[in-house]
């Protein structure tokens, strides 16, 4: 049994020391060599892992963590490069992290390609990762989670998860981030009935991104966004997210935007809810990642292994109930 009161890093080699000490120290390499242990799934490379997040640890919560969406076209990452580099141009450091459920489909990832962020990636301040390749959401986001860690004990102070409008992942983004900023288009009126509901009620804040393209109709935007968001009760009594609008080609607004960050951490902070919902949020981890081991627990049984075939073809048949299934595979683990 784990002792939870033992000392970080006491059972450590003396190779995974090294990469604890280099991480600490913000070694770019270090730091990627660690994210690609914990990316591994072989159970020693896990066991290493584990061992190398519980040492740094009490090193990590620093930074401010921001998701940030939007559909594809919205200038995802011409905002993030114009953001990034501002916020070094102000003296911080940031890493950029990737969800991207479909990246194990396509071989792909949306930020696999570092072309995209060309003069950000260049920067030794900066810290770009693809999303790893782990195929389910959850394993995505679990392996994302990680990753952010280590780039807080890295000394990152900004840390920015992007995803792709696809499926759960806004909301699994929403999950594990301090801020969540959806990015939307100014001609994006019409689509504005066609949101997700539960996406706009998640989001800190909205920003109307290319406004440089129509003044006009990124005023209308905004007026219709702002109507829409007054509809909903606000996720936090002690913040009203706001609608702004900025040309992160034109690096125009993005002040303003790092203003309205700060502002949001400060009223949250204020009122004791930004440490909350990190508390909160670990723990919603946790369990996320029992009900992962219980259920990689339960298809590696091997009388599971065994009888999974026949019942599955026997429920898709109709030759037995879904749940009787369920309760005799189930009952494999008394055994």
């Amino acid at each position: 049994m784990t002792d939870v009161t033992s000392v970080p890093g006491a059972d450590l080699s003396a190779a995974d020391q090294q990469l604890v000490s280099g991480v600490l120290a913000g070694q770019r390499r270090a730091l990627a060599k660690s994210i690609t242990l914990i990316e591994s799934t072989r159970g020693d490379h896990q066991t290493r892992a584990h061992a190398v997040l519980n040492a740094l640890l009490p090193h990590t919560g620093r930074a401010i963590r921001i998701g940030i969406s939007g559909v594809p076209g919205a200038g995802k990452s011409t905002f993030i490069e114009a953001l990034g580099v501002w916020l070094i141009e102000q003296g911080k450091k940031l890493a950029v992290l990737a969800i991207d459920p479909s990246s194990s489909v396509t071989g792909g990832s949306i930020l696999g390609d570092k072309t995209r962020m060309e003069l950000l990636s260049q920067r030794e301040e900066a810290f770009i990762r693809p999303s790893p390749s782990a195929g389910s959401l959850g394993g995505v986001a679990e392996k994302t989670r990680e990753a952010m860690l280590l780039c807080e004990a890295a000394g990152y102070d900004v840390i920015i998860v992007e995803t792709v409008g696809v499926g759960q992942s806004e909301t699994t983004v929403a999950g594990m981030v301090d801020m969540f900023c959806l990015l939307q288009l100014p001609n994006a009126g019409d689509d504005l009935q066609a949101i997700k509901k539960g996406i706009v009620e998640i989001a800190d804040m909205v920003v109307i991104n290319k406004a440089d393209i129509d003044p006009q109709a990124t005023a209308v935007v905004r007026a219709q966004w702002r109507n829409a968001l007054h509809m909903l009760r606000p996720a936090s009594q002690h913040w009203a997210p706001p609608v702004i609008s900025l040309s992160a080609l034109r690096k125009a607004g993005i002040a303003e935007f790092w203003a309205e960050v700060e502002k949001f951490r400060a009223a949250l902070e204020a009122s004791g809810e930004f440490a909350s919902k990190r508390q909160h949020q670990a723990l919603a981890w946790m369990w996320q990642m029992i009900d992962a081991g219980l259920r990689q627990h339960f298809r590696q049984h091997p009388a599971v292994r065994r009888n999974l075939p026949a019942l599955a073809a026997a429920v898709e048949t109709g030759r037995t109930t879904p749940a009787a299934a369920a309760y005799t595979l189930l009952g494999y683990l008394n055994h």
